[in-house]
This record gives structure tokens, C-alpha cells and sequence, in this order.
């Protein structure tokens, strides 16, 4: 233990004595709990009262990802476009009302979901809450401001058509989904172009004034934050979301080809790698034990990928494997870039690899310090409100709940070398994987 000396009547700690080295997996992982409140029209709140700073977070989530769309890129710009004017205010008095009061309203589209994220000051949250009702009210998609979204994306999108790292990231989701599906499908410029208000409006009738919408509330909550929020919105045409996949239901309908290599760039240096698989979801007995696997196989910057493929070689800067977080389906993807020379080697290096965890039981060593990484990655995730609120928000979305946070920290203190390297030889067979190079 550290030495405390007591000098001039106060305890001061004693440098020159190293503090004592705790491994993650020792501490006792727990969860905060949220508190649930329903709305008058039946919305759901999750409410997490936690920290001593007057900072806030409310986050409306309905059910308007581009999974609901008929046609690319809606979901999208009907979310994005939400700040661009209602019938009181233009684009700018929006603006300019949140960042009067400090604040900060964002948005975003995912696959199922839409988020509109609300960060401020709780003692604001009476001057602002209304506003926020009005933009999911009371939106108007103005001409003006829907051409500008249209240069814009497309000119962004132009500039990243380029990137060989861009490129990759949308075709691999279509190659192990399908193209047709909503985790695989990516915009065009025609897309773009073809965008139409009336549209927008549509979309924005059907899944945001009259959307699924749960809400989800976080920091050092004012005493009457639930009351707000039934004032401003428990009165809207909202309807309570619900856990369950959403519908209509997409057939996933991955790629018959499993190798591709594309030219983007004649010119370019570098080409980028993606290596992925279909993987089962996190209702799936195998989710939770996978992602100690992954890390020790790519999942962090001590993993076998980076010491073998950037350490030792000097192929990447930098190499990583991931989970995909989807509801219906999940993806397991190795994704990195390298210099166009050593691509075909790096991708040799990666099937390696896999061959390598499932021929041979992980390492005492190993398995701990893939343990302490994910057991530190989740310390991290409960660190303050709002990260919380999101460790509870990705449970939710999914129909989990806070048993499968406790599940999940029995699994890493648990599973053993040899259940992981079963795991491996089911999950981790280069035949199953999809491999994408772009040049």
C-alpha cells in the first residue's frame, strides 16, 4: 500500500512509493440504473440522475433511420434538415437561440433509428425544451435550404469519392449485406439531386410529428425535468417505439463473390483493406465472448493484428478489427490501409493471424491482458452521465437490459483459453470472409 506521511498536521501521500498496480478485471462493475417515466401519450423517458455538474443531456430517438426510406438518401436529409427553419423561425434564429443559452442541438441518422441530441445547461432547459418541440413540430424544409444540403453533400460526397479508405467503408457493408439492404445501401449524386421537399415532408410527417420516439435523459436533472418534458411533448401525436426489429423487414443478401479488388486511384500510394464477415447479433450466446476474442485478435492496440502487421512488419500505421452494432445483424470487419505494395501481404498476414488463434490456446498473459482491456474500455463507458446514456441507450435499442451488462461482465472474467479458441475456429475461418482491397 502507498505510505502516508503526516507532515504539519495534514496526510500527504509519499511519492517516492508506487502506488499498487490493480488489475481491471478485479473491480466490480456496476451499472447505474435509470429511472423510467411514461409521458401522456405514452413515450417513454429514461431518466439517469448522476454528477454534480448543472449539465444536461436529452436525446429523442425515433424510429426514422434510412431502414423506412423508399428511396437513398431521404432519411437522411430529412434529418439533417431539421434545424433549416420552422414556421416562427428560419435556419439562423434556430441557431442562434440554442447558442445564445451555450447549448448545442445535433442530429443524426443511423440505420434505424434518428437522433436529435439536446447538450445544456439544466437550468436552460425551460427556455429550450419548446424549441426542441417546435423543430419536431413544426419543420418546413425550406427550398433555399434543401439546395444548399444538395451542394453540399454532393460536393462532399465528390471529395470523398476519392479517398480509397471512403470507398471501401461503403462497399464491404454492401458486399455482406446486400445492396439493396438499408445496412449496405450508400447515396449517390443522382441520389442527391433527385432529393424533393415535398418528400422530406412526407417522411418527416409520418416518422417524426407522428413518429416512435422514446427519450433518454442524463446528468444532474432538474427537479422538474419529467414535468418539462410531459409539458412540451407528453401532448404531441408521438407514439411509444418499441424494442422489437423494426419493420418492414429487409432480406439480407450478401454478395455471391467473396474477393474484390478495385482501382479508384491509378495515381494512388495506398490502397484500403477491408476484411469482414456476417456475424450473428447481440441476442446471439456468442456476442459477448467474441468481443474479448476480437481483442485479442484486433480489437486494441496491443492485439496479434497491430504487433505482428505494424509492429514487426511495418506494413500500417495502424490496423484494427471491430463489431458492427446493428439490430437485426451484426459484422465482424478488419479494416486498415498500407502502402499498395505491401497490400497483398498484409491481407496473407491477416488469414495468418486467423489460422494462428484457432490452431493454438491463447497465453495466460495474453487472455488477462485482453480481459483488463475490456473490462477498462467498459470503465471508461461508465465514466460520467452521459457515457452511461449511451452504454444504456445501445441495451434498448437492442430489448436488452441490465442483466446483459452483468452477463457480459461474468463472460470476460470468465471465458476460458480454449472456449475462445472454439470460438475462433467457428467464427474465424478465412473461407467465410469477404475480402476488399481499393486502390
Amino acid at each position: 500500500m502507498q505510505t502516508i506521511d503526516r507532515i504539519n498536521g495534514l496526510n500527504r501521500v509519499n511519492r517516492r512509493v508506487a502506488p499498487p498496480v490493480k488489475d481491471a478485471v478485479d473491480f466490480n462493475l456496476v451499472l447505474p440504473p435509470y429511472k423510467r417515466f411514461v409521458l401522456k401519450n405514452g413515450v417513454e423517458v429514461f431518466a439517469i440522475d448522476l454528477g454534480n455538474l448543472d449539465t444536461l443531456m436529452v436525446n429523442w430517438i425515433f424510429d426514422a433511420g434510412n431502414w423506412f426510406e423508399e428511396r437513398n438518401g431521404v432519411a437522411t436529409a430529412a434529418n439533417a434538415l431539421l434545424k433549416s427553419g420552422t414556421g416562427r423561425r428560419n435556419a439562423y434564429a434556430i441557431n442562434d437561440h440554442f447558442e445564445y443559452y451555450g447549448s448545442y442541438l445535433s442530429r443524426a441518422c443511423h440505420h434505424e433509428t434518428a437522433d436529435i441530441n439536446l447538450h445544456c445547461l439544466g437550468r436552460h432547459a425551460g427556455e429550450l425544451l419548446p424549441v426542441v418541440a417546435e423543430v419536431v413540430m413544426d419543420s418546413i424544409y425550406p427550398e433555399e435550404e434543401l439546395a444548399i444540403y444538395k451542394k453540399n453533400a454532393q460536393q462532399r460526397l465528390q471529395v470523398n469519392l476519392k479517398k480509397c479508405d471512403f470507398v471501401a467503408g461503403r462497399l464491404i457493408d454492401a458486399y455482406i449485406y446486400g445492396a439493396g439492404h438499408p445496412y449496405g445501401r450508400y447515396s449517390s449524386l443522382a441520389d442527391y439531386e433527385a432529393l424533393q421537399q415535398e418528400e422530406l415532408k412526407e417522411y418527416y410527417r409520418r416518422f417524426y410529428q407522428h413518429g416512435r420516439c422514446r427519450i433518454i435523459v442524463a446528468g444532474k436533472l432538474p427537479a422538474d425535468i419529467i414535468g418539462q418534458l410531459d409539458k412540451y411533448f407528453g401532448d404531441l401525436p408521438l407514439t411509444p417505439a418499441s424494442a422489437t426489429p423494426p419493420q418492414p423487414p429487409h432480406p439480407i443478401l450478401p454478395d455471391p463473390e467473396k474477393r474484390h479488388h478495385i482501382v479508384n486511384d491509378p495515381n494512388g500510394v495506398q490502397g484500403a483493406i477491408r476484411i469482414g464477415r456476417n456475424f450473428p447479433n447481440r441476442h446471439h450466446p456468442d456476442f459477448q465472448k467474441f468481443q474479448v476474442l476480437n481483442n485479442v485478435f484486433g480489437g486494441f492496440f496491443g492485439s496479434r493484428l497491430m504487433m505482428n502487421i505494424r509492429e514487426d512488419k511495418g506494413y500500417t500505421y495502424g490496423i484494427y478489427s471491430y463489431l458492427v452494432n446493428n439490430r437485426q445483424e451484426s459484422g465482424f470487419i478488419v479494416s486498415t490501409e498500407a502502402g499498395k505494395e505491401v497490400c497483398a501481404a498484409t491481407i496473407d498476414e491477416v488469414y495468418k493471424e486467423m489460422r494462428l488463434i484457432c490452431a493454438k490456446p491463447i497465453g495466460a498473459e495474453e487472455l488477462q491482458m485482453a480481459r483488463n482491456h475490456t473490462i477498462g474500455t467498459i470503465l471508461g463507458d461508465l465514466d460520467g452521465p452521459f457515457h452511461v446514456a449511451s452504454r444504456w441507450k445501445t441495451l434498448l435499442l437492442n430489448g436488452l437490459d441490465g442483466d446483459y451488462f452483468d452477463q457480459g461482465i461474468r463472460i470476460v472474467k470468465t471465458v476460458t483459453s480454449e472456449g475462445l479458441r472454439e470460438l475462433a475456429n467457428k467464427y474465424l475461418d478465412p473461407a467465410a470472409f469477404y475480402e476488399l482491397l481499393v486502390i
